[in-house]
């Protein structure tokens, strides 16, 4: 669904345009970067994969991530579902009848408490290249998908429905026209039972299984079983079904039932195993098609949690052996009589498996931790670090140079990585810093050594990076309390006004002034405290299961003000807004002063605003309600009167996570939700939602603007950490320069980073994040997209001499150029080796430039600022010395070329004019000493040794091309040697070209009268003004970066 396309109204001077066109054409200019990282990557919820003549394609579906492809077997992937409007995946399947028509069901089945929403079945008829929605779309989540071998326009879907509220769009479907139309085939007695799994075997396709469950999530409680759950069987393709009982199939377990998983042996289809929760939860297997079963495994691992863990896998050729993915993915060889552990070594928490057909050795399984591959059938695995699918819930930076990031995620423990790395941010530049399911990172500003980490249930600890020591600062209860309630993602909060301050949220705010050595309560209960959300031993269902998820009335954001340290704000996930304005003696409750949210909302953003501390935003969450829509209100009085920001005019979608102000611009707002990033630059009354760089519509729950860089850093729950680099053209998005037809943006200024080195090789199974752009960002507006005519940029330097052509885009909005700050690297003659260091050209020079956009017959320009690397020890001085000498060692390269071009003219005019001539001549014989002659002087300049690339042999041009490479390498100041070197050099060059300019001299007056008397063409040497004209333009343009890995 398109989001819909504001107006930002323009000035009275302006009126006589029509409004500024301001949507995601606008603001998707400015490219993104996705630092990932895989090594922890993210929650796989689906997986499958077809051998396709011969070459083995894998899918896999992203808890909150979309749909990944590999056609290499894993070893590399591409996403495949970024254009689509949802990104949490639950099932993924392929039509074995033709490879190209892929199936995806939307909406993770694995019920937690932070799972994402989908949006009905897609169909994709060419690989997963393009995809249309099918149908079901208000089924919300998609658990299976099975495509009948026979034909592949008979599809059955497994909706399991909504999680947290009724619907009428669950149950089993069934499509007979390619996905054309559904029809509901089986249904549960009640709006909360939908499916929970499907399945069949290929060799008896109209024999179908499917497991109902009945089933209920709420903020503060969990429900897996009910009336509604059942396991049911259908011998005729889905048009009438049996439920499986224990009255009338003998060996199931007493009812009621939970959550069910199911599976067909497929070399054997009257082999069923059925994993059962119920009151005595085991797994079940039987022998003749459902009708009698035996009880088999019970043990904890089996049984512990099936709303999470509910599948089973049955080998293709052996009946015998099954997995079942769990806590550890478990694994039977003897018909599910007893399993063990397959896969200590992995993450853990599995989700799907799938075993090649042709070669049961093969086996891919997906856990919480990412996509593991085993080659020996499920003895050893190894982990593709290649799937950016990281489920960040929250970032910070500190402000190191490059800045590093800081973040916690679900499953995935607390991690800092690089923002920026020679060679790019792999997954080796992330450290794992703490435990548990990871929320909070912060470093301590009194002591960058030292983090502050928050695993589920306030379990804070404080971090010494170095030595990797923990240590726990959780506050606890006081004498008589029951205990303190602290969300599943307790809120942390640095203060902004005391440094080192930093506060915690239970039911009661805690301050902390000594690094959590000691902590203050400085509020009484700030939420509800209603006791009937207070009874988490009770959760889970049929199976009790309490993992802090649930633990309700609790605080779950924080915000004091950066204006005033005795303002902070707080809100609950029971809808409490609380405000207190004397450092905690005292708090005002102005949840009653918002109007629209309903009762009770999670308060999931509180930010006090840096420019006014009356301001204040709040983002409301009610999709624990089965409400998806967003809310976000604004107060200007401290909370007395609250104004709800105009979200649906702007087509925002999804539940609210995040809404922060810039720090630079109180009118730039940004606003994560589930589906995505959206902007304003008028205040928060019109919102543009982000696509830049094909981000996708994945949940954004957290972000951060690094102040120094004005870096804008997005964590997402299910793609990892995305940097968009600068994002001061925002700033300057306002209705004046957005009514004009195009306008230069100032940016920062541009940034000579030192030539670095480091990084290494990870190969291709393993992601690497790009770093920071070096070259200069240049940025420019215009209002429709450039279509006819040129349009050019041109950087010029002080005295409006030429420089360069930047590549330059046309579309609507903001365009983001680059420049390398480089000239053209210099000619280097051919020869037989290879130069590598003469590759790059030299930088310009720090100063003041002029960038030139020439549109049709409009000129515009702006300036632009170089300047050094800050962390650079040398001076302007220095790196004026440095460009002399890399410009003059360019100049020698480029004389030499000249020199060469024309020594090989000679040669090869020489040859061709003896070719042309008796044997036995005179002039015949002279020339063939002149081009030998020749040969040998360019013989004194280049390697002319074949061979290979790296033969060995040097000459001029290799000592010369190395010397160049050395100096440009460096921006500081030259060694002595170095400079000497190239006096010597530039002698000994010189002394070349004098040696052949006395050749031709000599001998060329008297060859060319013997042509001419022949009637043949002279030999003619090239002039250096002739040559210079004839290559004016040419070189290799320099590389887009020059940090190198190391070799």
């Amino acid at each position: 669904m398109p989001a819909a396309a504001a107006a930002i109204l323009l000035p009275a001077g302006a009126a006589a345009q029509a409004p500024a066109r301001y949507d995601a054409g606008t603001v998707s200019g400015l490219v993104a970067r996705n630092i990932g990282s895989a090594a922890m990557s993210g929650r796989i919820a689906a997986l499958t994969a077809v051998n396709d003549g011969g070459r083995l394609t894998v899918y896999v579906g992203a808890a909150s991530g979309g749909v990944w492809k590999s056609i290499n077997g894993g070893t590399t992937f591409k996403p495949v579902f970024d254009k689509e409007d949802v990104q949490s995946i639950g099932a993924v399947a392929v039509d074995p009848s033709n490879p190209k028509i892929v199936w995806v069901g939307t909406g993770e089945a694995w019920t937690r408490n932070s799972v994402s929403v989908g949006d009905g079945i897609y169909k994709s008829t060419d690989g997963g290249e393009n995809w249309t929605n099918v149908g079901l779309k208000d089924s919300e989540r998609i658990s299976k998908i099975l495509v009948d071998p026979r034909d592949g326009n008979t599809v059955y879907a497994c909706a399991t429905g909504h999680l947290w509220d009724d619907s009428a769009e669950r149950g089993v479907y069934r499509t007979t026209d390619g996905g054309q139309s559904w029809r509901k085939v089986l249904a549960g007695p009640n709006p909360a039972t939908g499916c929970a799994l499907l399945a069949m075997s290929a060799q008896e396709p109209r024999t179908i299984y499917a497991s109902l469950w009945d089933f209920r999530r709420q903020g503060w409680t969990f429900r897996s079983g009910g009336p509604g759950s059942g396991l049911y069987k259908s011998a005729d393709g889905g048009e009438h079904w049996t439920e499986l009982t224990p009255a009338a199939n003998k060996g199931l377990p007493d009812k009621p039932y939970g959550r069910i998983a199911v599976a067909v042996a497929p070399s054997k289809p009257q082999v069923v195993y059925a994993m059962i929760e119920s009151q005595k939860s085991a797994l079940f297997r039987s022998d003749d098609g459902g009708r009698g079963w035996t009880k088999l495994d019970a043990s904890q691992y089996m049984v512990w949690r099936p709303f999470y863990f509910a599948n089973l896998i049955v080998d293709p050729k052996d009946p015998n052996k099954l997995f079942k993915p769990d806590g550890p993915l478990l694994v039977s060889v003897n018909g599910g009589r007893s399993f063990s552990s397959s896969a200590d070594a992995a993450h853990g928490d599995f989700h799907d498996v799938w075993i090649d057909p042709a070669n049961p050795n093969l086996v891919y399984t997906g856990d919480d931790g990412g996509f593991w591959r085993s080659t020996d059938g499920g003895t050893r695995w190894e982990h593709l670090m290649n799937l950016p699918v990281s489920q960040f819930y929250h970032v910070s930076v500190d402000g190191a140079d490059p800045y590093r990031v800081y973040g916690g995620l679900q499953d995935n423990s607390s991690w800092v990585g690089d923002s920026s790395y020679p060679g790019g941010v792999s997954n080796s530049r992330w450290e794992n810093v703490y435990g548990g399911d990871g929320f909070w990172v912060f470093e301590d500003p009194t002591d960058p050594a030292y983090v502050y980490a928050e695993a589920q249930g306030g379990e804070i600890g404080r971090i010494n990076r170095f030595t990797h020591e923990i240590r726990s600062i959780k506050p606890y209860a006081q004498y008589g309390e029951k205990k303190l309630r602290f969300n599943w993602n307790t809120p942390i909060h640095m203060s902004a006004n005391e440094k080192g301050t930093i506060y915690l949220g239970a039911q009661f705010l805690f301050r902390s002034r000594d690094h959590g050595q000691s902590w203050e309560r400085i509020s009484p209960d700030l939420s509800t405290n209603d006791p009937e959300k207070q009874k988490q031993e009770e959760s889970g269902g049929v199976t009790v299961d309490n993992s802090a998820a649930e633990m309700h009335t609790t605080i779950y954001s924080i915000s004091e003000s950066p204006k005033n340290g005795q303002l902070v704000w707080v809100g609950t996930d029971d809808g409490n807004v609380q405000l207190t304005r004397d450092g905690g003696k005292t708090w005002t409750s102005v949840i009653g002063n918002v109007s629209g949210v309903g009762k009770n909302p999670w308060v999931s953003w509180v930010e006090a605003s840096r420019f006014d501390e009356a301001v204040a935003y709040a983002a409301f969450d009610r999709h624990t309600y089965g409400d998806m829509k967003p809310y976000c209100y604004k107060t200007a009085d401290y909370g007395k009167t609250w104004t709800a920001l105009p979200l649906p005019d702007s087509g925002v979608r999804g539940y609210a996570h995040v809404v922060r102000e810039d720090t630079q611009d109180p009118r730039l707002l940004f606003l994560g939700t589930e589906f995505g990033l959206w902007i304003s630059v008028d205040g928060g009354q019109h919102w543009a939602q982000y696509k830049g760089s094909g981000f996708p519509a994945v949940a954004v729950r957290d972000l951060g603007v690094q102040p120094r860089e004005s870096d804008l850093v997005l964590a997402t729950h299910g793609r990892g950490i995305w940097i968009i680099d600068d994002i001061s053209p925002l700033r300057a998005l306002t209705p004046e320069l957005m009514g004009q037809t195009a306008a230069f943006i100032a940016s920062r200024p541009a940034v000579q980073y030192m030539d670095t080195f480091g990084g290494w090789p990870e190969g291709d199974a393993s992601y690497n994040g790009p770093g920071r752009p070096r070259e200069a960002l240049i940025t420019y507006y215009q209002r429709s997209r450039h279509i006819f005519g040129d349009l050019k940029v041109e950087v010029l330097d002080a005295a409006g001499k030429f420089v360069d052509t930047v590549p330059s885009g046309k579309r609507r909005g903001l365009n983001r150029a680059t420049w390398s700050m480089r000239l053209r690297p210099p000619r280097v003659p051919p020869a037989a080796s290879a130069i590598f260091g003469a590759a790059i050209g030299p930088r310009v020079l720090p100063g003041t430039y002029t960038v030139k956009m020439t549109k049709g017959d409009q000129v515009y320009t702006t300036k632009l600022d170089v300047v050094l690397d800050p962390r650079a020890k040398y001076t302007v001085e220095d790196r004026k010395a440095q460009f002399d000498l890399v410009s003059r060692l360019s100049q020698m390269l480029n004389h030499m070329s000249w020199a060469v071009d024309a020594i090989i003219g000679v040669r090869d005019q020489a040859s061709d004019r003896t070719s042309k001539l008796g044997k036995g001549e005179t002039l015949a014989g002279q020339l063939t000493s002149l081009a030998q002659a020749a040969d040998a002087i360019r013989a004194k300049i280049v390697a002319t040794r074949e061979g290979g690339m790296i033969t060995g042999e040097e000459r001029l041009r290799e000592y010369l091309g190395g010397l160049y490479g050395d100096v440009n390498g460096y921006d500081g100041r030259p060694t002595a040697s170095q400079a000497a070197r190239a006096e010597a050099l530039a002698r000994e060059l010189e002394d070349v070209i004098r040696e052949f300019n006395q050749l031709t001299a000599q001998r060329l007056p008297a060859v060319n009268r013997g042509l001419a008397a022949k009637h043949l063409e002279p030999v003619r040497v090239v002039s250096e003004a002739d040559w210079q004209t004839r290559n004016a333009g040419e070189g290799a343009p320099p590389p887009a970066q020059s940090e190198r890995r190391i070799d």
